[in-house]
């Protein structure tokens, strides 16, 4: 059995560019859509991820094993026929959410997980949770069975600063749901503070945490920068410099309970550029690129592989990838904007131009032989 290691390809004599060789990696938490807007951003992703975890935030959200059946065979039917792609469905939690309902998802492999927005917290959050405690009888079966709880980690309540939710979601919500079900497996997704790195730390194996390109790479600052940068703005929001260096110390600490969660999150211009614009990033374009470019910047390259491609596999009991995926450390210059039917969609770090360039994927036998 082949032993994987990131490989670093030293230029050649030829002047050939250096090439950075990784298990092919995971996506542990994105948007994707739905209708032209499914059809324009889901081959971004599945270029470079062999699997990802699939938010339910519709609208309406994906609360029954039907409707998720039925999404996963849009996403499928999306793709592009030479791509190898596996979407892995999550269960909204509402209030009056069914435990059975859960449960005949999970079981039969449907869902792959659950997940909790607190009402209001974010894009189609409308239908989300107003008290943790309507749903302590899914996270009762859920501990039970061994199905991971996925977190949007914020409160929602007005008197909180923007800048504070994740903070007082940690003391007022997660706190409590970890004393009342110390062993529920969950993930705190797109962690954004110092304070929610020290809490995943501190907890036990059951407890993972996501973290996302943008912000590894940008402070609140940006959003600022020269004027409104609506499509830097996203929830929950980025955070003071302290926050982003303490993301950037725990995703290279080769700590397993860090992994890639890219929250891709596309919206149009005209949804994002508006009187009251949308939340969210559309990173996908850039996701491994952007994560390379971090970890090389920490001097951590050679633990990219473990954060984007172990484990995530590892804390959610899946098997880790066959395949490998090739960086190329050439320059790359990121779309302006891509096209979504009659709409356009701006990327993260849209015209910029990345140190790193994403060649493509080899498989098992492809790396064998170039070996």
């Amino acid at each position: 059995m082949r032993t994987y290691e990131p490989e670093v390809v030293p230029e050649s004599s030829a002047g050939t560019a250096k090439c950075l060789v990784l298990r092919q990696p995971d996506d542990w938490h994105v948007h994707l859509r739905d209708g032209a807007m499914l059809a324009a951003v889901i081959n971004e992703t599945a270029r470079q991820f062999a699997r990802a975890i699939v938010m339910p935030n519709l609208d309406p959200p994906v609360t029954t094993v039907v409707a998720a059946e039925g999404y996963r065979a849009r996403i499928l039917e999306a793709l592009a026929p030479s791509i190898a792609f596996t979407p892995l469905m999550t269960v909204y939690l509402t209030d009056a959410i069914e435990p059975g309902e859960i449960e005949r998802g999970f079981a039969s492999g449907v869902f792959t997980a659950a997940k909790l927005y607190p009402a209001h917290a974010t894009t189609n959050a409308a239908y989300g949770v107003t008290d943790a405690r309507l749903v302590y009888p899914a996270l009762e079966l859920m501990q039970r069975v061994g199905m991971p709880l996925l977190l949007h980690g914020e409160v929602t309540d007005q008197n909180v600063d923007v800048f504070d939710r994740e903070a007082v979601f940690i003391d007022r919500v997660l706190t409590r749901i970890l004393l009342d079900f110390p062993a529920l497996k969950f993930v705190f997704e797109h962690i954004t503070t110092e304070e929610a790195v020290a809490f995943v730390e501190a907890a036990g194996p059951n407890v993972g945490a996501t973290i996302t390109p943008h912000h590894l790479m940008i402070n609140r600052n940006a959003m600022f920068e020269g004027g409104i940068r609506p499509h830097l703005y996203c929830l929950p929001v980025a955070k003071r410099e302290r926050h982003r260096l303490a993301l950037r110390r725990a995703a290279t600490s080769v700590n397993p309970k860090f992994f890639l969660g890219t929250d891709s999150a596309p919206h149009s211009v005209g949804d994002k550029e508006s009187a009251c614009g949308c939340a969210g990033i559309f990173n996908a374009p850039v996701a491994i690129q952007s994560y390379a470019t971090v970890f090389e910047e920490e001097g951590a390259l050679d633990r990219l592989q473990a954060f984007a491609a172990e484990h995530g596999p590892r804390f959610y009991g899946l098997p880790l990838n066959a395949g490998s995926i090739v960086l190329e450390q050439k320059p790359w210059r990121v779309p302006s904007s891509f096209a979504a039917t009659d709409a356009r969609i701006v990327p993260f770090l849209a015209g910029a131009t990345l140190a790193w360039t994403y060649k493509g994927r080899i498989d098992d036998a492809e790396r064998e032989r170039s070996d």
